[in-house]
């Protein structure tokens, strides 16, 4: 089977050279894991093959014959604007350097530079094209408010336009090569969106996940890179690393935010330099899998006490997408009720049950620190006790008690006071007309659920109500 190309535009070198052709290529496909590149050596069939070829990168020779590489350069830059050019010399010429730089190229490198400024350079420019690319295909996705591939996102159920917005960024950046961060409170969906990135990205190897909460600097180095035979103490075999069993494929680190602090320099050096040592090995291997991390843990927050690295940080949110909690989609409850309801009936081998109407206004007013896991957790219980044609609401009130009395607190520096900005307070009375008007809007105007919002009983808030229309 062949490999996943790298990048997935083309790399073009052109050189009069072969030697110097076959060198190149050598380099950028080791060190570099450059797989995409074409080769010419004719400076007059580069433009033929620019139109013919996606091509978004041309590391272009200056001396040549037929047409020199500032020539080629004025061509590329005016009929593909799009398509980046770095110029390759054999002399060290600054005032040639600063003609082609002004001329539109990306860069300009001697050809006896060394060979890890070479790469970098590739790599940068390669990453410039990327971004472009991403961008122009965000735009187009905006612009027609649709999704190319929506049966990636089929277990992801939702009508949310945020999620859907969502859905659009990462069909334009799931092509890339870069990480992505996805970031989302527990039980909102994480797994789901890494095996959509997956699928997006039509790698052609597995993918691969690791949760490295709580892994020890050793531990994760092993789980990552793998061991040689004799690498330590009981290695009496090798053993090949997650990196490796992820090759061509998706390596998803979860709880990326708990990784202890030595493990972040070695998860560092690996996204620089793509390439890692098994433990016990003093032969470099290059890492081919696309890296999507997970974390419910506030990175930003992390920094400033100093638990997580900034430039570690910064390599990962070159790509980013935050899926919202389950009270900000509330639209979703009915669906997600449904899709639960006839799974967890499957499942457990009966008819699937008829919810109570009053059930998704219940559950409305809900804030589910748990999100869509937690309400799954909530309809296999139900269905599980069920015994009748309609869904008792008993096991559902119950678990909403039980997470009512011992609330998450969410530890903030300040708490906000909703009578501060007033510059004179409201009596008790009007207060308490306030409270229940919003109470009988947030349950759709159902009293049972309206009362138990306010801490009341029903008999008492109707006779309330009865009091404010008298």
């Amino acid at each position: 089977m062949a490999k996943n190309l790298y990048p997935a535009f083309g790399v073009l070198l052109v050189d009069d050279e072969l030697p110097w052709l076959r060198s190149l290529s050598l380099t950028l496909e080791g060190p570099g894991a450059i797989t995409n590149l074409r080769q010419c050596q004719d400076s007059r069939d580069v433009m033929a093959i620019l139109e013919q070829n996606n091509i978004g990168l041309v590391l272009l020779d200056l001396t040549m014959p037929h047409l020199s590489g500032e020539e080629l350069l004025e061509q590329i830059v005016a009929a593909y604007p799009q398509v980046r050019v770095i110029i390759l010399s054999g002399m060290n010429q600054l005032e040639t350097a600063v003609n082609c730089m002004r001329l539109g190229a990306f860069d300009y490198f001697v050809k006896t530079v060394e060979e890890e400024r070479l790469v970098d350079g590739v790599r940068r420019a390669i990453r410039m094209v990327e971004l472009e690319h991403e961008n122009l295909a965000i735009r187009k996705r905006f612009f027609r408010d649709q999704l190319d591939s929506p049966e990636v996102f089929a277990s992801i159920i939702t009508n949310n336009p945020a999620m859907r917005a969502r859905f659009q960024y990462l069909e334009a950046v799931a092509p890339s090569t870069q990480p992505i961060l996805i970031t989302g409170e527990s039980g909102v969906g994480k797994e789901l969106v890494a095996q959509a990135i997956h699928t997006l990205s039509r790698s052609r190897g597995p993918l691969v996940s690791v949760n490295v909460a709580g892994l020890d600097d050793n531990v994760f180095a092993d789980t990552l890179f793998g061991h040689v035979r004799g690498a330590f103490t009981g290695a009496d075999s090798p053993r090949k690393g997650m990196i490796e069993k992820a090759a061509e494929g998706t390596l998803l680190l979860d709880e990326i935010g708990d990784l202890n602090p030595a493990s972040q320099v070695k998860l560092l050096r690996l996204l620089q330099n793509g390439e890692y040592y098994p433990l016990g090995s003093d032969q470099p291997k290059q890492m081919t899998a696309r890296v999507v991390v997970a974390t419910h843990a506030d990175l930003e927050a992390k920094m400033a006490v100093g638990e997580f690295r900034r430039d570690l940080y910064y390599r990962l949110i070159s790509h980013h997408v935050h899926l919202p909690p389950l009270r900000e989609r509330k639209e979703d409850l009915p669906l997600l009720l449904e899709h639960f309801l006839g799974e967890a009936a499957a499942k457990l081998g009966r008819k699937k049950p008829t919810p109570p109407k009053e059930l998704s206004v219940l559950l409305s007013t809900y804030s589910f620190p748990g999100n869509v896991r937690e309400l799954e957790a909530m309809v296999y219980d139900a269905v599980s006790l069920h015994n009748s044609k309609v869904l008792s609401m008993k096991s559902f009130l119950e678990r909403i008690d039980i997470q009512n009395e011992h609330p998450v607190v969410e530890h903030s520096p300040t708490r906000e006071d909703p009578f501060s900005s007033l510059e004179s307070l409201p009596t008790l009375q009007q207060v308490g007309q306030l409270l229940v008007a919003e109470a009988m809007q947030r349950s759709a105007g159902n009293q049972s659920i309206a009362a138990r919002l306010l801490g009341i009983s029903q008999p008492a808030l109707s006779k309330r109500l009865k009091q404010e229309r008298s």
